[in-house]
């Protein structure tokens, strides 16, 4: 069975809904990773999702395999740097360069003043570590999330 294309879209608030099962389902073996069940993502609510998504200033960007939601990203502006956020890829898609694609395609749409792009995963994270080392993000600082996690921040002039 052939997989269909990737196809990168803004989100719409009606795919709240989606982005909160996805993001819950890509979460999740990060909290048994950390043994920490209240990870931010997993909190974050339908109606806090539909914000977001309507908010102009937030970017955030959807990957769809036909009309399945496979991946997510947002970008959050702060003057001239913009975090990659809520970073999520379905987890039987892993791998097959969904990532990739919607993380050039968030760089590709930051505003023209961002000169740094930065995220933060975890120090554990070593899959999602070296994806990010990859794609050109070096490591910065280590500090923990609200829930104790300790997390690696790592950054990337814009491309």
């Amino acid at each position: 069975m052939t997989t269909p294309a990737i196809r990168i879209a803004a989100l719409r608030p009606d795919h709240a809904g989606e982005l909160l099962t996805l993001q819950r389902a890509a979460f999740l073996p990060e909290a048994q990773r950390y043994r920490e069940p209240f990870l931010p993502p997993l909190l974050d609510t339908l109606d806090q999702l539909r914000a977001l998504i309507a908010n102009p200033e937030i970017p955030t960007l959807g990957a769809f395999s036909g009309h399945r939601l496979v991946g997510a990203v947002r970008g959050v502006v702060d003057g001239d740097r913009l975090e990659v956020a809520r970073f999520v890829v379905a987890p039987d898609r892993q791998g097959e360069g969904v990532g990739a694609a919607l993380l050039t395609a968030l760089e590709n749409a930051a505003p023209p003043q961002i000169r740094t792009l930065w995220l933060a995963t975890g120090t554990d994270s070593a899959e999602s570590l070296a994806i990010y080392e990859r794609r050109g993000y070096t490591r910065v600082s280590e500090r923990p999330d609200t829930a104790g996690v300790l997390l690696v921040v790592l950054e990337k002039p814009r491309p």
